[in-house]
């Protein structure tokens, strides 16, 4: 089945653009020119991925991008940022609002596809289906829900991925580049400050269960998941 691609941008050239781009690459491009006409976007069918423009009218996309992480319908959806803002601390910002890669304008077709592709490999790749239990987190592989004690814990993609590495490889100390290599993919260009935003993320995700201080930070050597406080 094509992948079905939410594109919400408003400037009609792009969103042509991209949309020629992805159906090129054989997915299934709808368009949305603001906040308002993607949410019947969703309501009628949920997208593969949302590409999100950063400046939209009446709703800016750093601010939809959160409200999609709030909602059940879309809350796993993969989202690239569409933006002409690259500075360090725009990017920090939509990665904190739940956005799992960007692209900053002006930007190639072939750019645009090949990070789709790689969204696509590590939010939708294969977690393994079996049961892993740590420290009062249970990650049920088949069904790709993590759970804290009975209670299900509400994760966004990267993260899920994140943890059930971190799991998977309890009481080891990995660097940010290695978890750059393990979780994000060694073909894909992504800065290291990318690991601490999503481990915050991670913490954020596991607070409400008091389970946040199982994902450890080892000062000048990175991270690990460790039930041992």
């Amino acid at each position: 089945m094509q992948k079905r691609i939410l594109i919400v941008e408003d400037e009609t050239a792009i969103r042509d653009m991209v949309a020629f781009a992805l159906r090129k690459a054989g997915m299934d491009p709808v368009h949305a020119a603001d906040a308002r006409i993607a949410q019947s976007a969703i309501a009628e069918r949920v997208p593969d991925m949302i590409l999100l423009d950063w400046m939209l009218p009446g709703m800016s996309g750093l601010e939809y991008a959160r409200r999609l992480r709030k909602e059940d319908l879309t809350r796993e959806v993969p989202i690239i940022m569409l933006t002409a803002r690259g500075e360090e601390g725009d990017r920090v910002n939509g990665l904190d609002a739940g956005v799992d890669d960007y692209v900053v304008k002006p930007f190639s077709a072939r750019e645009l596809i090949a990070r789709i592709k790689a969204v696509m490999r590590r939010t939708h790749g294969d977690e393994g289906d079996g049961v892993i239990e740590q420290g009062g987190l249970r990650i049920d592989g088949a069904a790709h829900r993590v759970y804290a004690g009975d209670q299900t814990v509400q994760i966004g993609p990267t993260e899920y991925r994140l943890l059930h590495f971190f799991m998977t490889h309890a009481e080891r100390v990995y660097s940010r580049s290695q978890l750059l290599d393990q979780v994000w993919g060694g073909s894909v260009y992504v800065e290291e400050r990318t690991v601490d935003v999503h481990i915050r993320r991670l913490r954020k995700t596991l607070e409400p269960y008091k389970l946040e201080n199982l994902v450890q930070t080892v000062r000048g050597a990175g991270y690990r998941f460790s039930v041992t406080p």
